[in-house]
């Protein structure tokens, strides 16, 4: 018996070695602000810089959905709490699009400057997340037609403008990934409801205008 207490204390020590702030976050998001989210494929330990999933090229390591994959995403609080039990620290991976925010990112000095174009217009902004290389500014959730018009009314869309949308995702802080930390630019007002987001179009319109003035058009390799 006392073998199997002892047995039992390390099991649980090592589930605490993750990090406990997100499965709070990852309840909150599910169940206060209805996200439904995931658990994402964790950073290979032998290299941070190389992902968990069986792609040797993956480009966003840690970053995205595997195993689940993203039809898994739910809100449901008692799923949540067992996949960050179990897997303590997993990056969390929003299902964006449907009842959950979509987002556009752009590269990060790109990213500040619309951020300035967007406040200098009296723009109100909701959250806006921040990973080493890229910001995703959260929007409402848009339509593939409705995207799809906007940038055709466009003469030129930067490539390195990327659009997270229906069927689309998303790291949330705290998460760490193999690139490194995700965090809030700009967070959501604590103990809120689910955050206001704008609409996209304004969004597009100052992030294409940024990314033309500082000559980030390309996408990065």
């Amino acid at each position: 018996m006392r073998e199997i207490l002892g047995r039992r204390r390390r099991l649980l020590s090592q589930r605490n070695d993750g990090r406990p702030e997100l499965i709070g976050a990852a309840l909150t998001f599910a169940t206060q602000w209805q996200w439904p989210v995931l658990p994402g494929a964790t950073a290979d330990p032998q290299g941070r810089s190389r992902c968990g999933c069986p792609d040797a090229d993956c480009t966003v390591p840690g970053a995205h959905p595997f195993d689940p994959g993203l039809l898994a995403a739910t809100t449901d609080a008692r799923m949540v709490r067992w996949w960050w039990t179990n897997r303590p620290a997993a990056p969390i991976v929003l299902a964006t699009g449907g009842v959950a925010p979509c987002a556009v990112s752009l590269p990060a000095l790109a990213a500040a400057h619309t951020l300035t174009a967007l406040d200098r217009l009296g723009m109100r902004l909701g959250p806006v997340v921040a990973s080493p290389s890229r910001w995703a500014i959260l929007v409402r959730p848009y339509s593939m037609e409705q995207l799809g018009e906007l940038l055709y009314a466009k003469d030129f869309v930067p490539g390195s403008l990327r659009f997270h949308g229906e069927g689309g995702y998303l790291a949330l802080p705290p998460s760490e990934t193999g690139e490194g930390e995700i965090r809030w630019e700009r967070a959501p007002l604590p103990g809120s409801a689910s955050p206001w987001v704008p609409d996209v179009e304004a969004v597009v319109d100052a992030a294409v205008e940024a990314l033309t003035r500082t000559g980030v058009s390309a996408p990065e390799l």
